[in-house]
């Protein structure tokens, strides 16, 4: 055929190719799913669950013609773990008049994270209307990998966010008592645990007591912001953990059902084709070890280690964890499948409203999702 058919005849076959994909999504969406959800029994029975987020599961057929035709048609996607990973056909923050980006050229991510972000926005917009722009700060390089000074942000998952201040704010700004807008600082905690599939939400603790208090002023169920905040559990697998360095903004993570699945099973496909890096893992470097050390064991050379750190010399610190280029696929994981939310109990009239005429200058009420 020649190269003008080919041309021709392109979009053909990306239909055919989406109607295989389509197909195996079917044939493979009855598979062993992955646990993973925090296992809060019995006070997990407490509170309503939403339905569990999953993605078909795409045939590796379908994917591997995509790949060849027009890896574009894949979509954004999340390979690997947020410390050690990639982001494939990313998607910048759009520009909106809720939010103000902090640095576009390390904001992107993937279709389901920034509409997680966004979804959030909004919805602290509609309990108080005429909100200040929300600081929108690191969420991915364009191709993913490490990005500056963070130990994640690898694959379009994880968001730098500010909080709502008692005005407006052009750049993160250390949380206190006296300066945060504390009414829709929460609503925005609350909208991302129960609007979103957040994973993880990183604060300093100091700012986690004011809004803990706030939370309970307006009348939140106690129980479910003791396991929220992890007082139930002593801290342990809590949506929302201490991490230092987080008094001026707090770092969000999210689970992404259609683009974990999916880079999951297409990774090996897109290796193969060359047009993604081999797989990676993490190391944690005992006392003695050297690059050298890890080298030979790994199969890799100095030069691939100082690359995937940001290394400028061949020094590596005991306890730290170093990512490590390897050649070897691992074999590949159990389908991907987002636990459920952390939802409050009903019946809801919630004191987010009760907050709203004092926090805003306006009578809107909003019920709880």
């Amino acid at each position: 055929m020649k190269t003008s058919d080919n041309r021709r005849h392109r979009p053909i076959l990306v239909c055919a190719t989406l109607l295989v994909v389509a197909v195996g999504s079917l044939v493979e969406a009855d598979q062993p799913e992955l646990g993973g959800a925090i296992d809060l029994s019995p006070i997990s029975a407490l509170f309503p669950a939403a339905p569990e987020p999953t993605a078909p599961s795409p045939s590796r057929e379908g994917l591997r013609l995509l790949i060849q035709l027009d890896p574009k048609a894949l979509g954004p996607l999340s390979i690997g773990s947020p410390n050690a990973g990639l982001l494939f056909n990313p998607q910048p923050m759009p520009e909106g008049d809720l939010w103000q980006i902090r640095n576009p050229r390390e904001t992107y991510g993937t279709t389901e994270t920034l509409g997680f972000i966004i979804k959030a926005i909004e919805t602290v917009e509609a309990q108080f209307p005429g909100s200040p722009r929300l600081v929108v700060g690191d969420i991915s390089r364009p191709d993913g990998g490490r990005l500056n000074w963070h130990a994640s942000h690898q694959v379009g998952r994880d968001v730098d966010l500010g909080f709502y201040h008692r005005s407006e704010v052009e750049d993160f700004l250390r949380g206190r008592k006296s300066n945060l807008d504390l009414p829709r600082t929460w609503a925005l905690v609350r909208a991302l645990v129960t609007e979103t599939d957040v994973h993880r939400i990183f604060l300093d603790r100091s700012v986690q007591r004011y809004l803990y208090s706030h939370a309970l002023e307006v009348g939140e169920n106690r129980l479910w912001l003791d396991v929220l905040f992890g007082r139930y559990t002593g801290g342990k697998d809590a949506l929302i953990q201490h991490v230092r360095g987080h008094r001026d903004h707090m770092h969000v993570r999210f689970y992404n059902a259609r683009a974990q699945e999916w880079g999951r099973i297409a990774y090996p496909l897109l290796v193969k084709a060359g047009l993604a890096p081999g797989p990676t893992v993490t190391h944690r470097v005992r006392s003695g070890e050297t690059l050298s050390h890890l080298s030979r064991r790994y199969g890799t050379s100095t030069r691939a280690i100082r690359r995937a750190n940001g290394l400028r010399s061949t020094m590596i610190r005991a306890g730290r964890r170093y990512v490590i280029p390897i050649r070897k696929i691992p074999p590949e994981a159990e389908p991907f499948v987002v636990p459920p939310r952390l939802l409050p109990p009903e019946p809801s009239t919630t004191a987010v409203e009760r907050a709203a005429p004092e926090a805003a200058g306006t009578s809107v009420t909003i019920g709880r999702p």
